[in-house]
């Protein structure tokens, strides 16, 4: 069994791991940082302590209703994509431990349509 990270929980509940091939299993949320166990597999696990957190990224749909994932990106390792049954309640406990500027809203379809179209014409001027 793996040996957890934090001395103790604020919470516990169902999650999604999607790296890579979605992976169900708990996610848990203490005070030295969050972790991800498997069902499935003891040996798939994620730990994140709260200080290689660089900012959580939501995904937020009709307007805050309805938040299908959520990111945390790290300092070295990259991006964690986790979904989970109730995520404002894993927000809420996340929120104890990392600032609160520090969990943005992800950009929107048309925001990412808009900034590509703006660096396609960006691009066009700088060779002309």
């Amino acid at each position: 069994m793996v040996q957890s990270i934090n001395t103790k929980s604020d919470l516990v509940i169902n999650g999604t791991s999607h790296m890579g091939l979605s992976e169900y299993g708990k996610i848990m949320v203490g005070d030295k940082g969050f972790e991800f166990y498997s069902d499935r597999d003891n040996k798939n696990f994620i730990q994140i302590p709260w200080d290689e957190v660089r900012r959580v990224i939501v995904s937020v749909m009709f307007k805050g209703k309805w938040i299908p994932r959520f990111a945390i990106q790290t300092k070295k390792n990259g991006m964690f994509t986790f979904s989970s049954k109730d995520p404002k309640r894993v927000l809420r406990a996340i929120r104890v431990y990392i600032k609160p500027k520090d969990i943005v809203q992800s950009l929107g379809f048309f925001q990412v349509i808009s900034r590509s179209l703006k660096n396609i014409f960006r691009k066009r001027n700088k060779k002309s």
